[in-house]
């Protein structure tokens, strides 16, 4: 009797320090998401963040790409009654790929990204769903949704407005066009470009890591959300999120550490 060899997993954990490395393991697919990986995923930053040593998450893919999106063999395009509805990847987006950018837009560390080759269609939103993104000389992003007569997604066509603005986001969605890093990084859809975009994104992860998490994790959602209110009203949740950041150990260590000229010593607390 044989057995098949157990599969191997298609999203990987390591801890470094206080830096949790998470990489994307379907190389021959370029990492193009399954639901099984969807739920990978998951469970790897929910380690993350169980374990209080760990501050801040690095992602990244294995192989010669980052992410492509969505496997297109999750979705049933065989001939036949009901084509329509099991083609649909409404499903897929509502059970996977919007969880997923919640998710990590809600992470309780900072998150840095290092994209070491293309990132295709949701790839390209996974890596704008991350704090800070960092990319290899040779990494594109893809719109490649119009292509396949779809619209950018899994927060794709939100975040592209509000980094590039809507001629440089329109442009990108329609064409299908290949955005390379170094005109990526100029534009501002991501932070830098690096020849070893892994050890860049650890090493800003590090540092990170060093630093008050719960202000870091506070001024990620102040800066997303700002669009969404007036300033009258944005005023008031930077009151409150002021005060509530006035109770933690990090904010009395930051300023006790000021007055008496030492490095701070943050918890993340």
């Amino acid at each position: 009797m044989t057995t098949s060899p157990p599969k191997a997993p298609t999203v990987l954990f390591e801890q470094r320090g206080a830096v949790a490395l998470i990489t994307l393991n379907r190389p021959d697919a370029l990492n193009s998401f399954t639901r099984a990986m969807h739920a990978e995923l998951w469970v790897a930053l929910d380690r993350a963040e169980a374990e209080s040593s760990i501050r801040a998450v690095v992602l990244t893919g294995a192989g010669r790409g980052f992410c492509a999106g969505l496997d297109l063999a999750e979705l049933d395009f065989s001939p036949g009654p009901g084509q329509v509805e099991r083609a649909d990847p409404g499903p897929v987006i509502d059970q996977a790929f919007n969880p997923t950018t919640r998710r990590l837009q809600n992470l309780s560390v900072p998150s840095v990204v290092a994209v070491n080759g293309v990132a295709a269609g949701a790839g390209a939103s996974l890596v704008m769903a991350c704090d800070i993104a960092i990319a290899a000389p040779n990494a594109s992003f893809v719109q490649a949704f119009s292509k396949i007569g779809l619209i950018p997604d899994a927060g794709g066509s939100w975040w592209l407005v509000e980094r590039l603005g809507l001629a440089r986001a329109m442009a990108l969605a329609m064409t299908g066009d290949k955005l390379p890093a170094g005109q990526a990084k100029e534009w501002g859809l991501i932070w830098d470009v690096a020849d070893d975009a892994l050890a860049a994104a650890l090493a800003l992860a590090d540092k990170l890591a060093t630093m008050p998490t719960k202000a870091l994790v506070a001024t990620r959602a102040l800066l997303r959300d700002a669009s969404t209110r007036s300033l009258n009203q944005h005023l008031d949740v930077e009151r409150d999120t002021q005060s509530a950041l006035g109770a933690t150990h990090d904010y009395i260590e930051g300023v006790t550490a000021f007055l008496e000229k030492r490095p701070p010593q943050f918890k993340g607390a």
